[in-house]
């Protein structure tokens, strides 16, 4: 039987990280002939994550651009696939999660006529600007795709609700936690510049929280909350040290270095590359996030996640009990954070409950499952 080709497409850092484990699954299986096609979104930080997991891209679109917007970007995603999918041809082009990337990609794969795979497929807010444009992304993908891959059964129910077929979904658990597992250990095991600084500029001995921050929606005001509440806990706990990778977007780094650049129990560094960051994740007693991936990394750690948005499309975290929605109101950051800080059997509760996002077995599932199709 002639092998299926495979186009795995990916241009952010996040999506590189859940994709990484796949494209190596896949690479494994003579069954398939797999390629990777990078529109490098974000550049950099891409660039990072493909070296940590020793991925090289067959293509690499290269779009990231000074003053790059959303209009510009879809439309060059969509026109720098076409000769892409035109020379591979691919019979399946997966896509991941709800970037632009993969909004733009499904419709160039769409297009081409070949069948689209969305990895994390399913996740929903309901609310159309947010997280923005994120929610429209997935929902606009969720109902180009063929075969949806959901991480849980509450995404599975989600696609159900939307009229998708049961038969093209599966659930398999979510690839992050495949790469997180992988990754935890070779951190501690790999001669890393910037593992090896941080350990030089953080205080073991005390308690570490790790913050991440970036939204749109939490741009102007919420990120100003967001600063006081962190100045507010920064000084109200001897003990603590508050260690914030800092957003390159000017909206995110004015606020934060204004209101903490000089506070004596918050350090401010620059982002982290994805190795550095699950080492810093690992040391960590509390993350505070308005991330989406780090709401199912963390509390496979056994670490607490205060997440600094009114709605997520995580809510089986939610539900489990391994984070706790906060929004950017001041007063209940800080009043969760002191909380759980201060309460040791609440901790250590929240610490040791279920991950609901998977086992680490997510990858397998997808390439069973697609091998089963022929």
């Amino acid at each position: 039987m002639k092998c299926k080709k495979n186009l795995i497409v990916f241009g952010t850092r996040p999506e590189a990280i859940k994709m990484a484990p796949l494209v190596k699954e896949f690479l494994k299986n003579d069954f398939f002939e797999t390629k990777v096609c990078v529109t490098a979104q974000h550049r950099e930080m891409l660039d990072q994550v493909l070296d940590f997991f020793g991925i090289s891209p067959d293509y690499d679109l290269n779009l990231m651009k000074p003053g790059q917007n959303l209009y510009g970007l879809t439309a060059d995603i969509i026109t720098g696939l076409q000769p892409v999918l035109e020379e591979f041809q691919p019979d399946y082009v997966y896509v991941h999660g709800d970037t632009t990337t993969t909004m733009g990609a499904s419709i160039a794969a769409f297009y081409s006529g070949a069948k689209i795979c969305h990895i994390e497929a399913g996740l929903r807010t309901f609310n159309k600007k947010s997280p923005f444009p994120e929610e429209i992304n997935r929902t606009i993908t969720g109902h180009i795709a063929d075969f949806h891959f959901a991480p849980t059964q509450t995404s599975f129910d989600n696609l159900r609700n939307e009229g998708i077929s049961k038969d093209s979904i599966l659930i398999t658990g979510n690839t992050v936690i495949d790469a997180l597992f992988e990754s935890v250990s070779k951190v501690d095991n790999i001669e890393d510049t910037e593992i090896k600084n941080l350990k030089s500029k953080i205080d073991l001995t005390k308690r570490i929280v790790l913050v991440t921050g970036h939204r749109r929606e939490n741009h102007g005001q919420g990120f100003i909350n967001i600063c006081n509440a962190l100045k507010e806990i920064g000084e109200a706990i001897d003990n603590v040290q508050i260690i914030y990778p800092v957003h390159l977007n000017p909206k995110v780094q004015k606020p934060v270095y204004d209101i903490l650049g000089n506070q004596e129990n918050i350090k401010l560094i620059t982002p982290l590359a994805y190795p550095a960051f699950v080492w810093l994740m690992n040391k960590s007693e509390l993350v505070i996030t308005d991330s989406g991936g780090v709401q199912e990394e963390a509390p496979s750690l056994g670490k607490p996640v205060l997440v600094m948005r009114d709605t997520t499309e995580r809510p089986e975290a939610v539900d489990a009990g391994t984070v706790i929605l906060v929004g950017t109101e001041k007063a209940k950051i800080v009043s969760e954070t002191m909380d759980l800080m201060g309460n040791p059997d609440r901790y250590k509760r929240m610490s040791k409950l279920h991950n609901p996002y998977g086992d680490g077995n997510a990858c397998k599932r997808i390439v069973e499952f697609m091998q089963n199709l022929n």
